[in-house]
């Protein structure tokens, strides 16, 4: 069996598919990434090099996520792309006649929309915190309730209360505030799915044209109070996807598939990677004024590519260039 591997290495989490010839999900993987990205697709190739079918023969390789550089260096991906492209693919994959991805994952979020199947706009939010999952993680702490009940016990309240959600520092001290006049806990939650909902709509969605069927993805759709409060909002249907936390992955996977039709070849490393050494350094490049951080990624010893430069002077390696590292080092 022939199969295409997709590895999304984001801030929280990474994720690594493997689908067949059909765009069947054969094994996904997700982990955190806690800080160490290199380490963690190592981990995660690891683990799917254990689940997958004996006789499966990895075709293609596609990376995505904010790590994606990274990444396709680390795997020897066929195609890197950006989150933007892969969430779309995927959901175009899954849902055909999409025409809006709502996508919030633990540190940002994004909403695309597509007219048929074609991006037609997006936007991102990478820098508050109070339309992402982080939100609603740090708010569960202090409520002293399981993320993973959080969305159940949201869909208990009778009375949601308003809570301020443009900002997670003022939506923490109104949610204090509403303990305290003694509202419970059901509702206190409802409020808070509410805020996120609200703020994403206000800032990500403000200005966009947000028609069905809208497909919610990202490790934020397991949270069925988020998922209500979205159907409420907008007053439609909110499809979730069967694989929707992995589903940058899946678009990775399905990109891959795309490039190497055209290939007919695959740089994929292979499984065995997972056990290779890899190194990450820097250093400042003084060709001229602008003082480029030139990052190497190392295998073994030896460089195997490097980005930073404005000028793309360091891009293209050369034999001698492992020995200039190590007088740059």
């Amino acid at each position: 069996m022939d199969g295409y591997l997709g590895v999304d290495v984001g801030s929280v989490s990474t994720n690594l598919v493997i689908i067949d010839e059909e765009g069947r999900v054969l094994t996904d993987v997700y982990m955190r990434t806690r800080g160490q990205p290199i380490k963690a697709v190592q981990e995660g190739l690891r683990e799917a090099g254990k689940q997958v079918v004996k006789g499966i023969n990895i075709l293609g390789c596609g990376a995505t996520g904010s790590a994606r550089t990274l990444t396709g260096v680390i795997v020897g991906a066929d195609t890197v792309k950006n989150e933007i492209t892969a969430h779309a693919v995927a959901a175009s994959h899954e849902v055909p006649e999409v025409q809006t991805v709502l996508e919030i994952g633990g540190q940002d979020s994004k909403i695309i929309v597509l007219r048929d199947r074609i991006v037609t706009d997006f936007a991102m939010n990478t820098v508050c915190a109070a339309g992402t999952g982080s939100f609603l993680d740090h708010q569960s702490a202090r409520l002293n309730i399981p993320i993973e009940k959080f969305g159940e016990i949201s869909l208990k309240s009778k009375n949601p209360v308003r809570i301020a959600g443009r900002c997670s520092v003022f939506a923490e001290s109104d949610m204090i505030h509403k303990q305290q006049m003694g509202h419970n806990t059901e509702d206190i939650t409802a409020g808070l799915c509410e805020a996120l909902v609200r703020n994403y709509l206000n800032n990500i969605g403000k200005g966009k044209e947000i028609v069905p069927p809208i497909v919610f993805q990202g490790g934020v759709a397991a949270n069925t109070g988020i998922r209500a409060a979205f159907e409420r909002a907008l007053n439609h249907e909110i499809i979730i996807p069967q694989y929707f936390n992995v589903m940058g992955a899946i678009g990775a996977a399905l990109l891959a598939k795309m490039e190497v039709r055209n290939k007919k070849t695959t740089s994929f490393r292979g499984f065995a990677i997972s056990d290779v050494e890899y190194e990450a350094s820097s250093f400042e490049c003084k060709g001229c004024p602008n003082l480029c951080e030139i990052v190497n990624i190392a295998m073994e010893g030896k460089i195997l590519a490097r980005w930073g430069g404005r000028c793309g002077k360091w891009e293209q390696l050369k034999e001698e260039d492992n020995q200039e590292v190590k007088e740059v080092g």
